[in-house]
């Protein structure tokens, strides 16, 4: 079987193992025994792929900030299955599910980023747009961890409708803009169903998107900076406000 893309980074490719995505493993010859490496080992011994040894060049063809290891994935696996608009009114959510929503980010990197917080804080799922914001990536898997090859992802032609499918399948609506005059410590999270849109990195959520939003929340930003990217936001929107009322 031929390849399809390639990932790099040993993280990365510990996750893209067990995601079951993976044709086979290539390192770099001398690679160094780390923690990173053995997971590496284990991850590839337990999936039953045999790791080669490939000349470092050959691996730095492949993947940029590779540390060593390149994962080759399946061509039909080259991204996980993408959903689109009209899927959102047929996932079966939980009733206490948490969606997240990127209005425009660009670069993989945030994507990346964003996606590997949401995954990692229990998000059901991600949504961002087709048009004029990044795709999934081997640059973009591999700053998420390798979390984009497990979290479900909708790619939609227009944010505004996806919120509105998603209202109608219960979910509250809260976008973080940073002129909102409420803020995350001002009133609880709503119960229920709640998708948290974050907006892109230089104009933040588009005029629209905060239309169909129905709450809008701020983060206390006291220090001299009075900003943090979009995966910091959400971070903090998602532990501090979203998931810290629903463990108390």
């Amino acid at each position: 079987m031929s390849r399809g893309a390639f990932v790099g980074g040993r993280r990365a490719v510990v996750e893209a193992i067990r995601s079951g995505r993976v044709l086979d493993v290539m390192v770099a010859p001398n690679v160094r025994e780390t923690q990173g490496m053995r997971a590496v080992i284990d991850a590839a011994g337990a999936a039953g792929l045999t790791i080669r040894e490939t000349d470092r060049r050959h691996l730095d063809l492949l993947a940029v900030n590779h540390q060593g290891v390149v994962a080759g994935l399946r061509p039909d696996d080259e991204r996980p299955a993408e959903l689109g608009e009209r899927d959102l009114s047929s996932v079966p959510f939980a009733d206490d599910a948490v969606v997240v929503v990127l209005d425009g980010i660009t670069d993989p990197q945030n994507l990346g980023a964003a996606a590997r917080t949401a995954e990692v804080a229990g998000a059901a799922l991600i949504v961002t747009r087709i048009k004029r914001a990044a795709d999934v990536t081997p640059a973009a898997i591999r700053a998420s961890a390798g979390a984009l090859l497990h979290l479900p992802h909708a790619r939609v032609a227009n944010i505004q409708r996806a919120l509105e499918r998603l209202k109608d399948a219960g979910f509250t609506v809260v976008g973080l803009h940073g002129d909102a005059s409420l803020g995350i410590y001002d009133e609880p999270c709503p119960d229920g169903r709640v998708a948290i849109v974050v907006g892109s990195e230089g104009a933040g959520l588009s005029r629209l998107v905060r239309e169909r939003c129905d709450i809008l929340v701020s983060l206390p930003m006291p220090g001299r900076v009075g900003s943090l990217n979009a995966s910091a936001s959400l971070a903090a929107a998602l532990y501090g406000y979203v998931l810290a009322p629903r463990r108390t």
